[in-house]
Protein backbone atom coordinates (compact mmCIF):
# COMPACT_ATOMS: atom_id res chain seq x y z
CA UNK A 1 0.00 0.00 0.00
CA UNK A 2 1.29 3.45 -0.94
CA UNK A 3 0.80 5.90 1.90
CA UNK A 4 -0.62 9.29 0.91
CA UNK A 5 1.25 11.96 2.87
CA UNK A 6 -0.13 14.92 0.92
CA UNK A 7 -1.90 17.67 2.85
CA UNK A 8 -4.50 19.89 1.16
CA UNK A 9 -4.89 23.30 2.77
CA UNK A 10 -6.99 26.38 1.91
CA UNK A 11 -6.52 28.52 -1.20
CA UNK A 12 -4.94 25.69 -3.13
CA UNK A 13 -1.94 25.22 -0.84
CA UNK A 14 -0.80 21.60 -1.10
CA UNK A 15 2.07 20.09 0.87
CA UNK A 16 3.88 16.93 -0.23
CA UNK A 17 3.91 15.82 3.40
CA UNK A 18 2.81 17.30 6.75
CA UNK A 19 6.30 18.13 8.11
CA UNK A 20 7.21 21.83 8.00
CA UNK A 21 10.38 23.48 9.25
CA UNK A 22 9.33 25.83 12.04
CA UNK A 23 10.07 29.53 11.82
CA UNK A 24 12.94 30.74 13.96
CA UNK A 25 14.70 27.39 13.99
CA UNK A 26 15.60 26.98 10.31
CA UNK A 27 16.93 30.41 9.36
CA UNK A 28 16.21 31.29 5.74
CA UNK A 29 17.21 27.92 4.30
CA UNK A 30 20.96 27.99 3.51
CA UNK A 31 21.85 27.27 7.13
CA UNK A 32 20.41 23.74 6.91
CA UNK A 33 20.75 23.03 3.21
CA UNK A 34 24.00 21.12 3.77
CA UNK A 35 22.16 18.64 5.98
CA UNK A 36 18.60 18.57 4.62
CA UNK A 37 17.02 18.45 1.19
CA UNK A 38 14.77 21.40 1.90
CA UNK A 39 12.72 20.72 -1.20
CA UNK A 40 11.65 17.37 0.29
CA UNK A 41 10.02 18.96 3.33
CA UNK A 42 6.33 19.76 3.42
CA UNK A 43 7.31 23.42 3.62
CA UNK A 44 9.78 25.82 5.19
CA UNK A 45 8.49 28.61 7.43
CA UNK A 46 11.35 31.09 7.32
CA UNK A 47 12.66 33.23 10.13
CA UNK A 48 10.46 36.24 10.87
CA UNK A 49 10.53 39.01 8.23
CA UNK A 50 9.85 42.65 9.15
CA UNK A 51 9.57 45.77 6.96
CA UNK A 52 12.97 47.08 8.07
CA UNK A 53 15.96 45.29 9.64
CA UNK A 54 15.64 44.36 13.31
CA UNK A 55 18.71 44.02 15.52
CA UNK A 56 17.19 41.65 18.06
CA UNK A 57 17.94 41.32 21.77
CA UNK A 58 21.25 41.59 23.63
CA UNK A 59 23.20 38.39 24.41
CA UNK A 60 23.12 35.84 25.89
CA UNK A 61 20.28 34.75 23.63
CA UNK A 62 19.93 31.02 24.30
CA UNK A 63 20.01 28.89 27.44
CA UNK A 64 19.58 25.13 27.60
CA UNK A 65 17.11 23.62 30.06
CA UNK A 66 16.76 19.94 31.07
CA UNK A 67 13.93 19.32 28.57
CA UNK A 68 14.16 22.23 26.20
CA UNK A 69 15.70 25.51 25.18
CA UNK A 70 15.08 29.10 26.24
CA UNK A 71 15.68 31.70 23.55
CA UNK A 72 15.59 35.46 23.50
CA UNK A 73 16.66 36.21 19.92
CA UNK A 74 14.24 39.09 19.50
CA UNK A 75 13.38 38.31 15.86
CA UNK A 76 16.61 39.65 14.42
CA UNK A 77 16.31 39.76 10.64
CA UNK A 78 17.59 41.82 7.68
CA UNK A 79 14.18 43.11 6.59
CA UNK A 80 11.84 42.23 3.74
CA UNK A 81 13.83 43.74 0.88
CA UNK A 82 16.97 41.76 1.72
CA UNK A 83 14.88 38.62 2.16
CA UNK A 84 13.32 39.02 -1.29
CA UNK A 85 16.66 39.85 -2.90
CA UNK A 86 19.00 37.37 -1.21
CA UNK A 87 17.04 34.53 0.40
CA UNK A 88 13.92 33.89 -1.63
CA UNK A 89 15.85 33.05 -4.85
CA UNK A 90 17.81 30.36 -2.99
CA UNK A 91 14.62 28.80 -1.64
CA UNK A 92 13.07 28.82 -5.11
CA UNK A 93 16.17 27.17 -6.55
CA UNK A 94 15.94 24.38 -3.97
CA UNK A 95 12.28 23.75 -4.72
CA UNK A 96 11.07 24.64 -1.23
CA UNK A 97 7.45 25.40 -0.46
CA UNK A 98 7.98 28.73 1.30
CA UNK A 99 5.87 30.10 4.15
CA UNK A 100 6.96 33.62 5.07
CA UNK A 101 6.63 34.37 8.77
CA UNK A 102 5.77 38.08 8.99
CA UNK A 103 6.30 40.35 11.98
CA UNK A 104 5.80 43.98 12.90
CA UNK A 105 5.48 46.52 15.68
CA UNK A 106 2.22 47.90 14.29
CA UNK A 107 -0.74 46.69 12.25
CA UNK A 108 0.52 48.74 9.32
CA UNK A 109 3.93 47.02 9.42
CA UNK A 110 2.34 43.59 9.20
CA UNK A 111 0.25 44.75 6.24
CA UNK A 112 3.33 46.19 4.52
CA UNK A 113 5.18 42.88 4.66
CA UNK A 114 2.10 40.98 3.46
CA UNK A 115 1.70 43.38 0.55
CA UNK A 116 5.40 43.09 -0.33
CA UNK A 117 5.18 39.28 -0.47
CA UNK A 118 2.10 39.40 -2.69
CA UNK A 119 3.07 38.30 -6.17
CA UNK A 120 6.62 37.22 -5.28
CA UNK A 121 7.40 33.98 -7.07
CA UNK A 122 7.98 31.15 -4.63
CA UNK A 123 5.97 32.49 -1.70
CA UNK A 124 3.29 29.89 -0.96
CA UNK A 125 1.73 31.32 2.22
CA UNK A 126 2.15 33.76 5.08
CA UNK A 127 2.42 32.99 8.79
CA UNK A 128 1.39 36.00 10.88
CA UNK A 129 3.42 35.96 14.07
CA UNK A 130 1.36 37.70 16.76
CA UNK A 131 2.80 35.58 19.55
CA UNK A 132 6.55 36.06 19.94
CA UNK A 133 7.37 36.63 23.63
CA UNK A 134 10.74 38.26 22.93
CA UNK A 135 9.88 41.74 21.69
CA UNK A 136 8.56 44.61 23.77
CA UNK A 137 5.99 46.07 21.40
CA UNK A 138 3.81 44.47 18.78
CA UNK A 139 4.34 40.73 18.44
CA UNK A 140 2.88 38.99 21.46
CA UNK A 141 0.73 41.95 22.49
CA UNK A 142 -1.42 41.45 19.38
CA UNK A 143 -1.83 37.81 20.28
CA UNK A 144 -3.08 38.53 23.80
CA UNK A 145 -6.22 40.45 22.88
CA UNK A 146 -8.93 39.12 20.54
CA UNK A 147 -9.69 42.58 19.13
CA UNK A 148 -6.05 43.35 18.36
CA UNK A 149 -5.60 39.87 16.88
CA UNK A 150 -8.64 40.51 14.70
CA UNK A 151 -7.32 43.88 13.51
CA UNK A 152 -3.87 42.68 12.48
CA UNK A 153 -5.27 39.58 10.79
CA UNK A 154 -7.85 41.65 8.94
CA UNK A 155 -5.16 44.06 7.72
CA UNK A 156 -3.03 41.20 6.42
CA UNK A 157 -6.04 39.54 4.78
CA UNK A 158 -6.86 42.75 2.94
CA UNK A 159 -3.25 43.14 1.78
CA UNK A 160 -2.89 39.74 0.12
CA UNK A 161 -4.69 36.82 -1.47
CA UNK A 162 -2.00 34.38 -0.33
CA UNK A 163 -3.02 31.74 2.22
CA UNK A 164 -2.78 33.31 5.69
CA UNK A 165 -2.12 31.42 8.91
CA UNK A 166 -1.89 33.12 12.28
CA UNK A 167 0.51 31.87 14.95
CA UNK A 168 -1.03 31.64 18.42
CA UNK A 169 0.57 32.15 21.80
CA UNK A 170 0.15 29.68 24.67
CA UNK A 171 0.73 32.55 27.10
CA UNK A 172 -2.94 33.56 27.25
CA UNK A 173 -5.92 32.40 29.27
CA UNK A 174 -7.84 31.14 26.22
CA UNK A 175 -6.02 30.57 22.91
CA UNK A 176 -9.37 29.41 21.52
CA UNK A 177 -10.81 32.93 21.84
CA UNK A 178 -7.88 34.34 19.88
CA UNK A 179 -8.32 31.59 17.29
CA UNK A 180 -11.98 32.47 16.85
CA UNK A 181 -11.13 36.15 16.41
CA UNK A 182 -8.57 35.53 13.67
CA UNK A 183 -10.89 33.09 11.90
CA UNK A 184 -13.55 35.79 11.83
CA UNK A 185 -10.95 38.23 10.47
CA UNK A 186 -10.24 36.00 7.48
CA UNK A 187 -7.39 33.72 8.52
CA UNK A 188 -7.23 30.54 6.45
CA UNK A 189 -5.28 28.54 9.04
CA UNK A 190 -3.85 28.68 12.55
CA UNK A 191 -0.41 27.60 13.71
CA UNK A 192 0.01 26.69 17.36
CA UNK A 193 1.90 27.07 19.53
CA UNK A 194 4.65 29.61 19.85
CA UNK A 195 7.08 29.34 22.77
CA UNK A 196 6.13 29.51 26.45
CA UNK A 197 7.53 32.41 28.47
CA UNK A 198 10.18 31.24 30.91
CA UNK A 199 13.15 32.39 32.98
CA UNK A 200 16.52 30.94 33.88
CA UNK A 201 18.93 32.28 36.51
CA UNK A 202 22.69 32.42 36.07
CA UNK A 203 23.60 31.36 39.60
CA UNK A 204 27.25 32.30 39.31
CA UNK A 205 26.47 35.90 38.35
CA UNK A 206 23.18 36.09 40.32
CA UNK A 207 21.12 37.47 37.47
CA UNK A 208 18.77 36.29 34.70
CA UNK A 209 20.68 34.10 32.29
CA UNK A 210 19.30 35.74 29.14
CA UNK A 211 20.10 39.25 27.97
CA UNK A 212 16.40 39.87 27.41
CA UNK A 213 15.62 38.61 30.96
CA UNK A 214 12.84 36.20 29.98
CA UNK A 215 12.77 33.96 26.94
CA UNK A 216 10.65 31.53 24.99
CA UNK A 217 10.80 27.90 26.08
CA UNK A 218 10.64 25.30 23.31
CA UNK A 219 11.42 21.60 23.03
CA UNK A 220 9.96 18.43 24.61
CA UNK A 221 8.94 20.23 27.81
CA UNK A 222 6.16 22.13 26.05
CA UNK A 223 4.65 19.27 24.02
CA UNK A 224 1.78 18.58 26.48
CA UNK A 225 0.91 22.30 26.48
CA UNK A 226 0.96 22.42 22.69
CA UNK A 227 -1.25 19.35 22.37
CA UNK A 228 -3.74 20.83 24.82
CA UNK A 229 -3.95 24.07 22.82
CA UNK A 230 -4.35 22.26 19.49
CA UNK A 231 -7.02 20.00 21.00
CA UNK A 232 -8.98 22.97 22.39
CA UNK A 233 -8.63 25.16 19.30
CA UNK A 234 -9.67 22.31 16.99
CA UNK A 235 -13.03 22.27 18.78
CA UNK A 236 -13.42 26.04 18.48
CA UNK A 237 -12.72 26.83 14.81
CA UNK A 238 -13.40 25.27 11.42
CA UNK A 239 -10.10 26.22 9.74
CA UNK A 240 -7.05 23.92 9.65
CA UNK A 241 -4.43 23.95 12.41
CA UNK A 242 -0.70 23.51 11.99
CA UNK A 243 0.55 22.08 15.30
CA UNK A 244 3.97 22.47 16.86
CA UNK A 245 5.77 22.24 20.18
CA UNK A 246 8.24 19.56 21.19
CA UNK A 247 7.81 17.34 18.14
CA UNK A 248 10.80 15.01 17.73
CA UNK A 249 9.42 11.82 16.15
CA UNK A 250 6.83 10.43 13.77
CA UNK A 251 4.87 9.22 16.81
CA UNK A 252 4.74 12.82 18.04
CA UNK A 253 3.37 13.89 14.66
CA UNK A 254 0.58 11.34 14.93
CA UNK A 255 -0.38 12.68 18.36
CA UNK A 256 -0.77 16.17 16.92
CA UNK A 257 -2.79 14.89 13.98
CA UNK A 258 -5.11 12.98 16.29
CA UNK A 259 -5.50 16.12 18.45
CA UNK A 260 -6.76 18.06 15.43
CA UNK A 261 -3.71 19.35 13.51
CA UNK A 262 -3.67 18.96 9.73
CA UNK A 263 0.13 19.31 9.57
CA UNK A 264 2.98 20.08 11.96
CA UNK A 265 6.07 22.22 12.35
CA UNK A 266 9.32 20.81 13.73
CA UNK A 267 11.89 23.08 15.32
CA UNK A 268 14.07 22.71 18.38
CA UNK A 269 15.06 19.07 17.78
CA UNK A 270 16.78 20.10 14.54
CA UNK A 271 19.44 22.01 16.48
CA UNK A 272 20.70 18.69 17.82
CA UNK A 273 19.64 16.47 14.91
CA UNK A 274 19.53 18.49 11.65
CA UNK A 275 18.23 15.55 9.63
CA UNK A 276 15.40 14.66 11.99
CA UNK A 277 12.63 16.06 9.80
CA UNK A 278 13.54 13.80 6.90
CA UNK A 279 13.73 10.88 9.31
CA UNK A 280 10.22 11.71 10.55
CA UNK A 281 8.91 11.86 6.97
CA UNK A 282 10.47 8.47 6.21
CA UNK A 283 8.99 6.86 9.34
CA UNK A 284 5.55 8.47 9.20
CA UNK A 285 3.97 5.96 6.75
CA UNK A 286 4.74 3.08 9.09
CA UNK A 287 3.41 4.97 12.12
CA UNK A 288 0.20 5.87 10.28
CA UNK A 289 -0.22 2.32 9.00
CA UNK A 290 0.12 0.87 12.50
CA UNK A 291 -2.65 3.22 13.55
CA UNK A 292 -4.89 1.92 10.76
CA UNK A 293 -4.68 5.03 8.56
CA UNK A 294 -4.11 5.12 4.80
CA UNK A 295 -3.14 8.76 4.73
CA UNK A 296 -2.54 11.86 6.81
CA UNK A 297 -6.04 13.29 6.51
CA UNK A 298 -7.69 10.20 7.98
CA UNK A 299 -5.88 10.71 11.28
CA UNK A 300 -6.77 14.38 11.71
CA UNK A 301 -8.94 14.99 14.76
CA UNK A 302 -9.63 11.34 15.55
CA UNK A 303 -8.91 11.90 19.27
CA UNK A 304 -11.45 14.73 19.46
CA UNK A 305 -14.95 14.25 20.84
CA UNK A 306 -17.09 12.67 18.12
CA UNK A 307 -19.08 15.84 17.49
CA UNK A 308 -15.88 17.81 16.76
CA UNK A 309 -14.19 15.36 14.40
CA UNK A 310 -13.82 16.38 10.75
CA UNK A 311 -15.78 14.40 8.23
CA UNK A 312 -13.53 11.51 7.19
CA UNK A 313 -13.03 11.26 3.45
CA UNK A 314 -13.53 7.90 1.80
CA UNK A 315 -10.39 5.77 1.66
CA UNK A 316 -8.46 7.73 4.29
CA UNK A 317 -9.00 5.22 7.07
Amino acid sequence: MVMDLHVSLPRGLTLANPVIAASGTFGFGPEYSRYVDIGSLGAVSVKGVSPEPWLGNPPPRVWETPMGLLNSIGLQNPGMEVFVRDDLPFLREKGATVIVNIIGHTVDEYARVASRMQGEAGVAALEVNISCPNIKEGGMSFGHDPEQAYQVTRAVRQATDLPVMVKLSPNVTSPALIAQAVEQAGADMISAINTVVGLAIDVEHRRPALGGTTGGLSGPAIKPIALRVVYDVAQSVSIPIIGMGGIASAADVLEFLLAGASAVMVGTVTFQHPGRMQQIIAELPQVLSRGGFRGVSGAVGQALPAASRPQTRGGDL
